[in-house]
């Protein structure tokens, strides 16, 4: 796997990569466009929304059109019609070839994910859970790391707690980690009946233990004092253990605590650079929050631009 940001440009720097935006009348997905295709990342793709509007931000972008295609949608007199054609437009664009990934502009999230898991779409395998997936580099640690899921799945059950491991293990796997290193994170390291995520911890090891959960190593439960120090965890007590101080994923017990760590590391680390893609589809989706930088966005893109293969 690649060891920073920085190497994963490198790896895609160059490419046939084509974004495909529903909403692209946002300047900040418009200065990730020009940012990606500044370092050679982004070759073109199709921006959709109203024209007039794209054109305008683009230039204040200073973002150049050549390579793009507009599909314009001005009409915004019904404006849940508007989201849900454009987000449904973009999602087949991209299964048809005619886009390699998928980025959200200004949109709503609700018509977005909507245009991903339309029956007739087909962008998912029947059964699959879709989860969020983020990638962190940080000075505090000494490799890129995962944290799931911090943005669609709620609370989840034993059973999705399962299958995040496995989409972000199928992803880690694409990534070149051959059996990632996964530790499902609590507030304590001991099994407690009141605590229901320990008891998942627990019942997740056991589970890849007996071959349930593969191509992986899980570990659990533990605090995150112990998921990111081999030191700590020798403190605690925890010896012979694989996991602390070398994971690649954090399974948060749930989206509370998942995103409010998300976003704390993204506020107090230091040295920070991120990206965040959908797992569980079969096409390359870049799902970025509101308050994501240009350069977060362009982060997610270079990502979905090195995984677009695998969904292939």
């Amino acid at each position: 796997m690649f060891k920073n940001f920085d190497e994963l440009y490198d790896a895609v720097r160059g490419q046939t990569n084509r974004i495909v935006i529903p909403g692209a009348n946002n300047i900040e997905v418009l200065s990730a466009c020009r940012m990606g295709r500044d370092e050679g990342l982004i070759s073109g793709g199709i921006l959709i929304g109203p024209e007039k509007q794209i054109r305008e931000l683009a230039a204040q972008a200073g973002l150049p059109l050549e390579g793009f295609t507009i599909i314009d949608k001005s009409d915004y007199s019904d404006v849940d019609k508007v989201y849900s054609e454009m987000c449904n437009l973009a999602v087949d664009l991209v299964k048809s070839g005619d886009g390699d990934f998928l980025v959200k502009g200004l949109v709503d999230t609700k018509w977005y994910m909507r245009g991903i898991l339309r029956k007739e779409a087909r962008a998912f395998p029947e059964g699959n859970l879709l989860s969020h997936f983020a990638l962190f580099q940080t000075e505090n640690y000494h490799k890129m790391f995962v944290i799931s899921d911090v943005a669609v799945v709620p609370a989840p059950t034993l059973e999705q707690k399962a299958k995040i491991i496995e989409n972000s293990v199928d992803i880690l796997r694409a990534l070149g980690i051959e059996k990632p290193k996964v530790a499902a994170i609590c507030p304590v390291e001991k099994v407690s009946p009141k605590i229901t995520s320990t008891a998942d911890a627990a019942e997740l090891v056991k589970m890849n233990r007996e071959g349930k959960i593969k191509n992986c190593i899980v570990e659990g439960p533990y605090d995150v004092y112990i998921a990111f120090s081999k030191q700590f965890a020798e403190e605690k007590g925890i010896k012979g253990a694989m996991v602390p101080g070398d994971l690649d994923l954090a399974l948060m017990p749930e989206l509370n605590s998942a995103n409010v760590m998300y976003k704390a590391i993204c506020v107090f680390g230091r040295g920070i650079r991120n990206a965040s893609i959908l797992t569980g589809v079969n096409i390359p989706v870049v799902l970025p929050s509101r308050a994501d930088s240009p350069e977060t966005k362009l982060n997610s893109i270079a990502l979905a631009c090195y995984l677009k293969d695998k969904f292939r």
